[in-house]
């Protein structure tokens, strides 16, 4: 769990505070509605349904993104975007869910035998796929109510898997565009300097002396 600063709280960025959560849910989806909105004036180029694919995926890694930095900003910043990781995340499964049912449903027309040998042929595709899948389950246990089913611990241990996701998300952006072009390799960039500093801090948590437990008087 994250560990708060004893000298000063961190701040909660005050714009966002007097947001509603349905407001920064309607905002976070707004470009999935506008990308399909292009594509049915038929605005989205030469190839539409790989562009619409594409960028449905860009943004669900972005928003993993996102949510991969919520830490970092408290603790290294004492920027407190803390209430909106949850929403964060499930934008990023949202994305993603978009993302696989424009292939499975618009580009492959649920033919089974067909995406059958993309998964079979196509490492990106395979990834991809493993990916939303360990998404699937963070997202259903996004709830208070699934913390306190699942007990503080638990829950904690499988929102772990976020970690998989983000480099299954970023093995598939790399494999996708069959080249080396700035962009995925920044957003690979980032995710490895977000899970970097993570395991630093948990390294460097190990190593550090326990204080010693205090003797009772005789």
């Amino acid at each position: 769990m994250d560990a708060r600063s004893p000298k000063a709280a961190p701040r909660t960025a005050p714009a966002a505070a007097r947001v509603p959560m349905i407001a920064l849910y309607a905002v976070g989806l707004a470009p999935a509605a506008w990308l399909f909105y292009q594509g049915v004036n038929d605005n989205l180029g030469a190839d539409p349904m790989r562009y619409l694919e594409q960028s449905l995926g860009l943004w669900a890694l972005r928003f993993l993104v996102a949510t991969l930095a919520v830490t970092p900003l408290r603790q290294l910043a004492g920027i407190n975007l803390l209430r909106y990781r949850r929403l964060l995340g499930l934008l990023c499964f949202y994305y993603a869910a978009l993302h696989w049912t424009t292939y499975l449903v618009l580009d492959q027309g649920l033919d089974l035998e067909a995406i059958w040998a993309d998964l079979v042929k196509r490492p990106y595709i395979t990834i991809g796929m493993a990916t939303f899948l360990v998404l699937v389950p963070l997202a259903a246990t996004s709830s208070n109510a699934a913390i306190r089913r699942l007990g503080g611990k638990a829950w904690a241990r499988l929102h772990r898997l976020v970690y998989a996701a983000a480099i299954g998300a970023v093995l598939h952006f790399l494999l996708v565009v069959k080249s080396w072009p700035p962009e995925p390799l920044v957003y690979a960039a980032i995710v490895l300097a977000l899970l970097g500093y993570r395991l630093g801090r948990s390294v460097l948590r190990r190593l550090a002396p326990k204080p010693e437990p205090r003797r009772r008087a005789a």
